[in-house]
């Protein structure tokens, strides 16, 4: 079990108790990384001499930065549900009022200048590149931008992407691990048109795909969708259907193709992925057939016994953690939501071992098909 010393971040701005999300017992990752001390200390130093600073932040990954900031009532800008979640708990947990921080999702539109923008380094280019043409339009050339990110985490093509984009950069030294990116605004670079979301055609069909820039597997179908779709069952009597952690919609998409009368469900926690599954599940079916679209924790959101059949191609990584925890927080919720004989269908990597974990949490698994990479799995409430 994480250490309590372990949850209480010290900075030069305060200290403060903060958690992750998902929740589990016995939690061994802390809500924050070297990347966010070095960053909050840095700015802790030249934040107080500005008159009201505007600032925003990006990607903050569990609140950290916002409930430190919240003094200066930042505007935080995010993809991830959890993240925003975790950050309205985490003010709460330190006393701090919930309107010191605004939260607006990444396809909101930001509005007027910015001071001090934050950003921490995501998982993909393509997010960090959508974001920075979003950001620009609200830069002046006495704006501060600084990327905090721990070193692993930092590819060349990051530096090329803010010269671009933004401007001239310098590099801190390192610490921890971690390092800080300084991006000067440029006047004189021109606004950059936003390629996203990015799209191709559904191979066997006329489904016109589109995806956000947070979308796994954005350009083509990637390998593991391709055999899950092969597979996707026909249940004439079936109800209700959920595409849990949907991405871009192709599983249910597919299933509601294949299961004319059934209700489809779609559930991300990324807004842009469950905003492209919108996308692609109203131009394949014109207007001729409803969906629910869902930006949550998984299945926090619906109720006991309300679905028969789960499709879940789990994530193994939480921004840059690799872990199970996410794909177990899911299996446990779908067993609560599955009706008596309702089905969890999982698709994974051979190697990440969901077999054993749906046999320990469901008393029960089928392997419906296999291949040398990737394994589907099926799982049934039988209680």
């Amino acid at each position: 079990m994480t250490n309590p010393s372990e949850q209480l971040l010290k900075t030069k701005l305060g200290a403060f108790n903060l958690q992750r999300l998902p929740k589990r017992p016995l939690e061994l990752l802390r809500a924050w990384d070297a990347a966010d001390e070095y960053l909050l200390d840095t700015v802790a130093e030249t934040l107080p001499a500005l008159t009201k600073p505007r600032i925003l932040i990006v990607n903050d990954s569990f609140g950290a930065l916002a409930v430190a900031l919240s003094a200066f009532q930042p505007l935080a800008f995010s993809d991830s549900y959890l993240s925003q979640q975790a950050t309205r708990i985490n003010l709460t947990e330190n006393g701090l009022s919930l309107q010191q921080v605004q939260l607006i999702n990444s396809l909101e539109p930001l509005q007027g200048f910015f001071d001090t923008v934050l950003i921490k380094a995501p998982k993909t280019l393509a997010l960090l590149e959508d974001q920075l043409i979003r950001i620009r339009p609200h830069l002046t050339p006495n704006s501060q931008v600084i990327l905090a990110g721990m070193i692993k985490a930092l590819p060349s093509a990051l530096w090329t992407l803010l010269e671009r984009l933004i401007g001239p950069t310098t590099t801190s030294l390192a610490r921890k691990k971690a390092r800080l990116i300084i991006a000067t605004p440029d006047e004189h670079i021109p606004l950059t048109h936003n390629p996203y979301p990015v799209s191709y055609t559904l191979e066997n069909t006329d489904y016109l795909i589109s995806n956000h820039a947070n979308v796994f597997s954005r350009e083509r179908l990637d390998i593991g969708t391709r055999f899950f779709l092969e597979h996707i069952p026909i249940k004439p009597a079936i109800r209700d259907i959920i595409d849990l952690g949907c991405g871009n919609g192709l599983l249910g998409l597919m299933a509601a193709e294949r299961n004319a009368l059934a209700n489809i469900h779609f559930v991300d926690e990324s807004f842009m992925a469950v905003a492209s599954a919108q996308d692609n599940f109203t131009r394949a079916f014109n207007q001729k057939r409803s969906a629910i679209f869902t930006v949550s924790d998984g299945l926090c959101d619906f109720e006991s016994n309300t679905a028969d059949l789960i499709l879940c191609n789990p994530p193994f990584h939480q921004q840059h953690t690799v872990g199970d925890q996410i794909a177990i927080s899911l299996f446990l919720q779908s067993r609560k939501v599955l009706r008596k004989g309702g089905e969890l269908w999982v698709i994974g990597n051979r190697h990440l071992n969901y077999h054993s974990q749906l046999e320990r949490l469901f008393g029960n698994h089928q392997i419906i098909a296999a291949n040398a990479k990737f394994i589907i799995i099926k799982a049934i409430v039988k209680i």
